[in-house]
């Protein structure tokens, strides 16, 4: 078996998952074996979910071994960002073309590694395996352990080219390399018995930031961040952390239970998406601290941090209660916010519709029914195509969901806000709630969607432009005479002038003005002495309807 198929079969055996506990043993030891699925890189290939979960590492060059691009399309994914360097904002590629398919890109590989060195001299290097240095059978597994060797830097392979599976086990892959090439690694300056790490964490739009203070209040120390904001020594010393918090379970579990197996570092899932999650983590995080040696009195503390947090939070929030009365939310995203999200619309008093549990968990599909109740309206796959139905039939008023969803609310006209990791703001925490209602606020009452529902002109059947131009017409007429019989002869009137020398502006002036009644008269008149006969039975109709009084000329 190769190592990269006894990677990805280790990935599956989570032998200490919820559906294992009531197997036998040998089963229990075999774990979740499955078979890949062809087309399960559709939504995202392996090598992109591995770049997703390492790239906020911000202090570290990340190399991408292949076409230029797979770094194209992978770059700047995901909204993180960083308080210090910014070397992760750089593009790294090899480039690979087609004479280094027929030679192979390793000479390439080492070259490239020792110039990013050589310029950049970062802490350490992550070299990410796409198809096609994987499928020629490029070694970068020997490649990287030279470059580490005569280099003396860390040089980590990450070995998850894109055609071995979904984004999701690229995250898994990319956590795997964590496990064997850096956790341990390094001793940290000094420990105490608040440090604690984060996994699952990416500071999408700096969302951590409006957590962290109250951590540093509380004196709680984030060890390492795996991997938003993260630094390279900070997660090499992760194993000393006293207690870990998995915020985002889908992607990389498998870092959370193997610390706890060698390290015995015990970890919970939580959320600090909305003001009773985020309170039930910070509870959390210092009952496991407490448990592992810190004194009591941090509980304290963090119930005073608490109540004064969600007073100021709930306080901001009541303003867009009555607002929120009756509006319905359809929310399509997955993972922990398909539930951490739920908790905090509810306490802005919107109701859902429903929320998309395609990239959730068992545990999330709990929660789910606890905070929804057992009649929870959860989607497995909601194609475009229902989901269009949905919002025609007005089951919802805003859609929350990432980016590849927002054209199927536009199109329907429907107010639709990103909260994804390519969103603009940060929702995480108490101000987090607080901003989140606002843009929800925003997008509901944005006068554009008024405009958009209204029925376009050439939709509209009782203002059709054949009616619109005849109207025209009819109203130009009307202001030359308002009776509508004399409307209609002026009409054929207008059709029966054919004559080239003769005018019906100057015909009529000479009728209603002059007072002519011959033909002659008119002729003289408009100064055509030569009027065809069509014309001459067009005035004589007209003479004949002139007025008798010159009241009724006047009138």
């Amino acid at each position: 078996m190769t190592s990269l198929s006894a990677t990805i079969q280790g990935v599956f055996n989570k032998a200490d998952c919820v559906e294992n506990a009531n197997k036998s043993a040998a089963a229990r030891k075999k774990g979740c074996t499955k078979q890949l699925q062809p087309g399960g890189a559709a939504g995202g290939c392996a090598f992109d979910g591995a770049k997703i979960a390492l790239q906020p590492f911000t202090d570290v060059a990340h190399l991408v071994h292949g076409p230029i691009a797979c770094e194209g399309n992978s770059w700047d994914n995901r909204g993180s960002a960083s308080s210090g360097s910014d070397l992760w904002r750089r593009s790294f590629t090899t480039d690979m073309q087609e004479i280094d398919i027929v030679f192979g890109g390793e000479k390439r590989l080492y070259k490239a590694i020792r110039e990013i060195i050589r310029k950049y001299d970062p802490p350490a290097i992550f070299v990410y395996q796409t198809c096609v240095p994987a499928m020629i059978g490029d070694d970068i597994d020997a490649v990287c352990k030279i470059a580490t060797a005569k280099c003396g830097r860390p040089v980590i392979p990450v070995n998850a080219p894109g055609f071995v599976g979904s984004k999701n086990l690229g995250n898994k892959l990319a956590g795997e390399a964590l496990l064997r090439y850096v956790i341990g690694t390094q001793e940290p300056d000094y420990t105490t018995l608040y440090d604690i790490n984060l996994i699952g964490e990416y500071n999408l739009s700096g969302e951590f930031w409006q957590v962290k203070p109250l951590l540093d209040e509380l004196g709680i120390r984030v060890l390492s961040c795996i991997s938003g904001d993260g630094r390279y020594r900070d997660v090499a010393c992760s194993h000393r952390a006293r207690a870990a918090m998995m915020v985002c379970s889908k992607s990389l579990i498998n870092v959370a239970s193997k610390m706890k197996e060698r390290y015995g570092i015990p970890f919970f899932e939580g959320s600090f998406y909305g003001i009773q999650d985020s309170s039930e983590s910070l509870r959390e995080i210092a009952r496991m601290l407490i448990e592992r040696g810190a004194p009591a009195e941090l509980m304290e503390r963090t119930e005073l941090t608490v109540a004064r947090e969600e007073a100021k939070a709930r306080a901001a929030i009541a303003f867009f209660k009555p607002r929120f009365a009756g509006k319905k939310v359809l929310l399509v995203t997955g993972g922990v916010k398909s539930w951490s999200v739920v908790a905090a619309l509810q306490e802005a008093g919107l109701e859902i519709v429903g929320t998309s549990v395609k990239k959730s968990t068992m545990k999330d599909k709990e929660r789910i029914q606890k905070l929804m109740g057992h009649d929870a309206h959860m989607i497995e796959d909601l194609t475009p195509r229902e989901m269009s139905k949905m919002l025609k039939e007005a089951k919802a008023d805003i859609m929350l969901s990432g980016g590849k969803s927002q054209f199927v609310a536009l199109k329907t006209a429907t107010p639709w806000l990103d909260i994804n990791q390519e969103r603009c703001h940060a929702y995480m925490g108490y101000l987090g709630i607080v901003r989140l209602m606002e843009e929800i606020d925003k997008a509901l009452y944005n006068p554009i969607w008024d405009q958009l529902r209204k029925p376009a002109p050439w939709d509209d059947a009782d203002v059709a432009w054949k009616a619109k131009s005849l109207a025209q017409v009819d109203v130009a007429t009307v202001d030359i005479d308002p009776s509508l019989e004399r409307v209609e002869k002026a009409r054929c009137d207008k059709r029966a002038f054919r004559c080239q020398n003769l005018d019906l502006g100057v015909t009529k002036e000479s009728v209603v003005t002059l007072g002519s009644t011959t033909v002659d008269d008119i002729a003289e008149h408009a100064g055509a002495p030569d009027i065809c006969g069509a014309s001459e039975r067009a005035i004589a109709g007209m003479t004949a309807d002139l007025p008798t009084s010159t009241q009724e000329a006047a009138e």
